[in-house]
């Protein structure tokens, strides 16, 4: 048999059952709590509105040396507001031809310029009495003709020998194919022959019998004979 034998159970403190146990042995002091006195919080209180009123005393000189600047610029403005004034005064009183205005007890000057004059508007010309606005011609057109007959009634009309007949009927194809009413638009020729000026031929330069009489006297006076003028346009493809 085995001897009963009684076993201790063993006890384990935490740190702070062990820092109770030292402090009561009287091993240690209890920490005491500091607690703050009316008398403690008033003179707490004082001081800080002590050191309110000590930087007041600093920074108030300080804030008032940067506002004067300030005003110093405003006042080294006021010159110059009166003389925008003024400049606007001037350009107003332009139109009255200001002369040069010097201010008095002031160093600036002021020059405003004379507005030029405009210029006087033309008056229009008057029209002159019987005019009209599309000119009209005073020359009186030739009547063209409206007659009939032949090529040789016109050529025997206009006194040309028939053995000349071939010569003028070569030239009056070339010039006019025959048309009495035939007109150059750039010259002006006119005629069976194209008479240059139309007014040249007497009578009418569009009657044929007229034109073909002038063309009679032109051939033979200019080239000598119906032949030769005959020649000198089958050359030169005018006569």
């Amino acid at each position: 048999m085995t001897p009963d034998t009684s076993q201790t159970p063993k006890t384990t403190l935490s740190r702070r059952e062990t820092r109770v146990l030292i402090q009561d042995a009287g091993l240690i002091e209890r920490p005491t709590k500091t607690r703050w006195s009316a008398k403690r919080t008033v003179s707490v209180a004082l001081a800080g509105v002590g050191a309110l009123g000590l930087v007041a005393a600093f920074v108030m000189p300080s804030l008032g040396a940067f506002s004067e600047p300030a005003e110093a610029s405003t006042s080294l403005e006021t010159p110059s507001a009166f003389q925008d004034s003024l400049a606007e005064a001037q350009v107003y009183a332009a139109d009255e031809n200001v002369e040069p205005l010097a201010l008095e007890g002031s160093q600036y000057e002021v020059y405003v310029k004379p507005k030029p004059k405009p210029e006087p508007t033309p008056e229009p010309e008057p029209e002159e009495e019987g005019s009209s606005g599309s000119t009209t011609s005073t020359s009186t057109p030739t009547p063209f003709y409206s007659g009939g007959g032949s090529k040789e009634e016109w050529l025997t009309a206009a006194g040309i020998a028939e053995s000349d007949w071939g010569y003028v009927d070569y030239i009056a194809n070339r010039e006019s194919g025959w048309n009495p009413n035939a007109t150059n638009p750039s010259s002006g020729a006119c005629g069976i022959i194209q008479a240059y000026p139309c007014s040249k031929v007497p009578g009418s330069g569009y009657n044929p019998v007229d034109n073909l009489r002038w063309a009679n006297g032109y051939a033979i006076q200019r080239y000598g004979s119906w032949a030769s003028a005959y020649a000198f346009w089958t050359s030169n493809h005018w006569w």
